[in-house]
């Protein structure tokens, strides 16, 4: 079986969090999108060749693929798109270069964890199959368009986006016939569900596979953050939280400092996802710049009143405990022990040698924590 990844979008939508590298290549919890996609596709022995389809900001996932292509268990290839081909082009471009009739095809932008052996199943059970597509069932939803079939699970049709109480969605995993599927008379762009899923309902060669396998799409900022918690419980190996304060745990106060327990406000966003965290994680730690100690406007004794208190709720009332908190009290930005340097990270494993980095992973909302964790060599998701 060979596989096609579409890695060439341009994530205009995702530009105001994610704008230096294609939308395939986003980080998320700590590592590009595009390798949970390859690892999800190595879960299968049944592919033996993936070629991504590669177009905006190619070099960059040639470059990755450089360092990291030997940790999958299939060949990768490239179909390379000069200009913009749409879904549609790219998909006709990769499919030239692909040798066996039945060719799976996965979106760049979502993750759908289908069962792999039962898709290819279910669409060898329909010879006359042009395209089988891997189905969601959502609930209130209306950033997709529904997906209607019949007791066969022929597709009757693809209705245009809006409010949907329940209902099917084009999950953005499915199988091709390329013996069943001629795209010669397209134009050299196009989409591959205007202009070959919408025509091909009246031919009846498109059969829906339902599946409720985990189901994301990575393509507007908010679907994109809830991966960043989503992805650190189901796919990643970390066992060591690193978590900044200010502006991560709790709200930052503009212009001004947390002096005391009555001006700390958790960030709902993060007490959402604190329980989930305190399970995943064995190990959990804050590392938090604390100038305003250094400036004289607030004392350890009540920093330590104010995390005391933070720790208690944590624990007591969402399930994460903090093992050990770090900071810095210096004001000069140079200070060794002041993030972005790595004192505290130094002092942490001192104290902790059973951390270790490659299993680390930090949370933050800022670049001077982004810097903090590419200086200790960890992973980093920002919020």
């Amino acid at each position: 079986m060979e596989a096609i990844v579409l890695a060439g979008g341009l994530g205009t939508r995702l530009r105001s969090v994610v704008s230096e590298v294609p939308k395939c290549m986003a980080p998320v919890a700590g590592k590009p999108f595009l390798w949970y996609l390859l690892s999800y596709l190595g879960r299968y022995p049944e592919v033996n060749r993936v070629v991504l389809s590669v177009g905006y900001l190619r070099e960059v996932i040639f470059e990755w693929i450089k360092v990291v292509g030997d940790q999958f268990p299939f060949s990768i290839d490239y179909a390379v798109e000069e200009v913009p081909l749409g879904t549609g082009g790219g998909i006709r471009l990769a499919l030239s270069q692909c040798t066996g009739d039945d060719v799976l095809v996965l979106n760049g932008d979502t993750m759908f964890d289908v069962d792999l052996p039962h898709l290819l199943a279910a669409h060898a059970q329909h010879p006359d199959a042009a395209v089988t597509l891997s189905l969601r069932h959502l609930q209130q939803f209306e950033r997709y368009g529904r997906v209607s079939i019949d007791e066969s699970h022929v597709i009757t049709g693809f209705h245009e986006k809006q409010f949907c109480a329940d209902g099917l969605i084009n999950g953005g995993v499915y199988v091709v016939r390329r013996s069943r599927l001629d795209l010669s008379a397209l134009p050299e762009r196009f989409s591959f569900e205007k202009d070959v899923f919408e025509p091909h309902v009246h031919e009846r060669d498109l059969y829906g596979f339902v599946s409720e396998g985990f189901f994301i799409d990575i393509g507007i900022p908010e679907d994109y953050r809830n991966a960043q918690f989503e992805f650190l419980e189901r796919y990643c190996n970390y066992d060591t939280l690193l978590l900044d304060r200010d502006g991560t745990i709790n709200e930052r106060r503009p212009n001004d400092y947390v002096k005391t327990w009555s001006e700390f406000q958790f960030r709902p966003e993060f007490l959402r996802w604190a329980p989930m965290l305190g399970h995943t994680f064995r190990h959990i730690f804050v590392v938090t710049n604390q100038r305003g100690i250094g400036k004289g406007v607030m004392t350890e004794q009540v920093l330590a009143d104010i995390h005391r208190q933070m720790c208690q709720i944590l624990a007591s009332d969402y399930g994460l405990k903090v093992d050990d908190i770090f900071y810095a009290l210096a004001i000069d930005n140079a200070d060794p022990m002041r993030k972005p340097q790595t004192g505290m990270w130094q002092k942490l494993l001192e104290a902790y040698p059973y951390v270790q980095a490659e299993r680390t992973v930090m949370i933050g909302d800022g670049d001077c924590d982004e810097a903090f964790a590419r200086n200790c060599q960890i992973a980093f998701v920002r919020v």
